[in-house]
């Protein structure tokens, strides 16, 4: 980790960070320089960053790619990086984006980059999952809190549905800690930069049917599966065999996703 030195000071941009937007700007000149060699732009790659505020990593990594798309909803950043070459910018609510269609528009897959505010970093996460098919990978600062739910193993505190819902598609790894005073302001937790690669061949599911079983499994956490997870097998009509004498911690992500393809293919598949 850098020390205090080799901090930036944002003020002479003029900008106010804005609370409701969540807005902590990365300015330890170490860890911009670590984030930008993990994430290794290329020229010709469609970057996409989300939340890019005053440009820390997005100067850098415009000068390794030529060009790339930022998302940003506060309309004084949005219009600053309208003036700057090589940028082409979304002025909207992140949580808004197709990026399936910045894929089909890019004609290739896309790379994904940003600060995300912490606020909606779990929304955010959950939008981007139906379009991992149309990403080559994802790197993001995050409270490390969240990170450390999102590569929890089984049997672990940490360990629960967001963790199920991304080790079922992406290839999750840790990458970096940081600390409050790497941003101004600096925020009242620890972050935490995650690095999420698509699994080239994920297990085939229905993401609807499995986000609502791991829902029902831990919404009664402390509790053995039967009570929660086990009524809502009962509703469906499940006959077959699952241990329900568990933790929904105790689960492993690949049994969940089984039980979902088993669950889908019991259904009875829709009329015309």
């Amino acid at each position: 980790m850098s020390g205090p030195s080799s901090r930036r000071a944002p003020s002479a941009t003029g900008h106010q960070p804005r609370k409701r937007f969540g807005q902590h700007f990365l300015v330890d000149d170490g860890l911009i320089h670590d984030i930008v060699r993990a994430v290794a732009p290329r020229p010709g790659e469609a970057l996409v960053e989300i939340g890019p505020g005053l440009g820390a990593l997005t100067q850098p990594l415009l000068e390794r790619v030529g060009r790339l798309t930022v998302v940003e909803l506060d309309r004084d950043l949005a219009s600053r990086w309208r003036s700057r070459q090589g940028v082409t910018v979304i002025e909207s609510d992140v949580l808004r984006v197709d990026f399936a269609a910045l894929a089909a528009t890019a004609g290739q897959r896309l790379r994904v980059v940003g600060n995300l505010p912490y606020n909606i970093s779990t929304p955010i996460l959950f939008h981007l999952l139906p379009a991992a098919a149309q990403v080559v990978d994802q790197h993001f600062m995050l409270q490390k809190e969240v990170v450390d739910r999102m590569v929890a193993a089984p049997c672990s505190k940490d360990y629960g549905r967001l963790s199920v819902m991304l080790q079922w598609r992406y290839d999750l790894e840790n990458l970096l800690d940081v600390p409050p005073q790497a941003f101004d302001p600096p925020p009242r937790v620890d972050s935490a930069v995650v690095r999420m690669t698509p699994l080239p061949v994920p297990a085939l599911v229905d993401p609807p049917l499995l986000e609502a079983l791991v829902a029902a499994a831990f919404s009664q956490r402390r509790k053995l599966l039967r009570h929660a997870l086990g009524r809502w097998l009962d509703e469906r009509g499940y006959g077959g065999v699952f241990d329900l004498q568990r933790r929904a911690e105790e689960v492993p992500v690949a049994e969940y996703v089984a039980l979902a393809q088993q669950l889908r293919a019991a259904l009875p598949i829709p009329g015309p």
